[in-house]
């Protein structure tokens, strides 16, 4: 279920994303609401699921960071959601999406490992899933306003 977010909701998430160390205070300031109420809505959203404030990554510019876009198709769309759902729990994924077009699902990687976390992906843990007939891969080579939430796979070793 989508949560509908009202105009002081969407100006405190808008302070929040042009800079995520604002302090309530600060957000409070800028948008004419107390730190207290600021506070609150934040967490309210948080606990909503429609907020999240994490420290994203600039994967142009971290050294040894690999991104790719897979194309998936299934076997049957009866199955879209649970692949979504199988998927999207993979390690390596970012985010993924049922789209339209040439494929069914679109999904995003990170590797830490290069070429062989990106193979260790498509043979490994994709073909573990069944019900996918192909899939095409695309690596990132260069990207503009990309900034990532690192996912379970690269978060596990980025500080070893």
């Amino acid at each position: 279920m989508k949560n509908a977010l009202d105009s002081q909701d969407r100006r405190l998430v808008a302070e929040l994303t042009r800079d995520g160390q604002l302090s309530p205070g600060k957000i409070g300031s800028v948008t004419g609401v107390t730190a207290p109420t600021v506070r609150t809505r934040l967490k309210n959203l948080m606990q909503a699921g429609a907020l999240k404030v994490a420290g994203l990554v600039n994967p142009m510019r971290v050294k040894g960071l690999t991104v790719a876009l897979v194309g998936i198709s299934l076997m049957s769309h009866e199955q879209l959601g649970e692949k979504l759902d199988q998927i999207g729990a993979l390690p390596r994924v970012n985010w993924c999406a049922v789209v339209t077009g040439r494929y069914d699902i679109i999904v995003e990687i990170v590797c830490q490992e290069g070429m062989d976390d990106l193979y260790a992906f498509l043979d490994q843990d994709l073909s573990k899933l069944g019900g996918i007939t192909a899939s095409e891969s695309f690596v990132v080579m260069k990207s503009r306003r990309k900034w990532l939430l690192l996912p379970d796979a690269v978060l596990d070793t980025f500080t070893k």
